[in-house]
């Protein structure tokens, strides 16, 4: 979800990413506070070309993100998650640094607010989804998958994975496991390209996943797996168990799942 925080006033998009559980705010927003420059795209440009000479992690990890524009139009603009917004104020001399480092530290508690009382996310979670037009049928669904997600994910952390990419290899696995198709396989059949796939699937699809990503927490709390090689075997038996689950209901329904249909 996209949305405004202020910094002395000052608008910075930021979005939301809950399946990392992660901030991800605008460079260029950045870039406009710390520097005060009349031109904060063309400042960002010829740092960016800095970085990338000097072989920066920082460029690597930029991502395209669309947020509303001036124009109040969607646009993809570059995008970096908190800690990677960090190592940039590095490369930016300002004296406003320290005081943004405090901001950013600010808007991180506002989630670990909505974690001592969940109803603060949920209703957040409420009013994106609606605004979205998505059903409350759906939207309740949505949510709960989101807690499932987090309880997953908390397995994987007791195995001892911390990287990102480490993740995402399990994610891509367990799409793959239960529904045949990798993640990347999966949004093409959606039509989609930088959207969330979650929020882009049917009830049914959704329930399938949330299945499969309930199953594997609870192997993996019974199996207590160690590593990601372990863990990976606890995530395959999982997603193979649901994939033969929606082979029977394909059968009854006589159509395949996932279909193109977008929610």
């Amino acid at each position: 979800m996209s949305n405004i925080r202020l910094f002395n006033d000052v608008r910075i998009r930021v979005s939301w990413n809950a399946d990392e559980e992660e901030w991800y705010f605008s460079v260029v927003d950045v870039i406009a506070v710390l520097t005060e420059s009349d031109n904060p795209r063309r400042y960002w440009s010829d740092l960016k070309r800095k970085l990338t000479v000097e072989g920066s992690e920082v460029y690597e990890k930029i991502v395209q993100l669309r947020m509303k524009a001036e124009d109040n139009k969607m646009r993809f603009t570059d995008a970096l998650k908190t800690k990677d917004v960090l190592r940039l104020i590095q490369s930016i001399p300002s004296p406003k640094a320290e005081p943004f480092k405090l901001w950013l530290a600010q808007v991180g508690n506002e989630r670990l607010d909505e974690i001592e009382d969940p109803e603060k996310a949920f209703e957040r979670g409420i009013e994106y989804y609606r605004k979205k037009g998505y059903s409350d049928e759906w939207i309740k669904q949505r949510l709960i998958i989101i807690d499932v997600r987090r309880e997953l994910t908390d397995e994987y952390k007791a195995a001892g994975i911390t990287e990102s990419k480490d993740y995402a290899i399990l994610t891509d696995e367990l799409t793959r496991s239960w529904s045949g198709m990798s993640v990347k396989q999966y949004k093409r059949i959606k039509g989609l390209k930088k959207e969330s796939l979650r929020d882009n699937m049917t009830n049914l699809e959704l329930a399938l996943n949330m299945l499969a990503e309930a199953s594997v927490a609870e192997l993996c709390k019974e199996n207590k797996p160690i590593g990601f090689e372990e863990t990976l075997d606890s995530v395959k038996l999982g997603g193979r168990i649901v994939g033969n689950a929606k082979s029977e209901i394909e059968k009854e329904l006589k159509k395949k799942i996932p279909n193109s249909r977008k929610k």
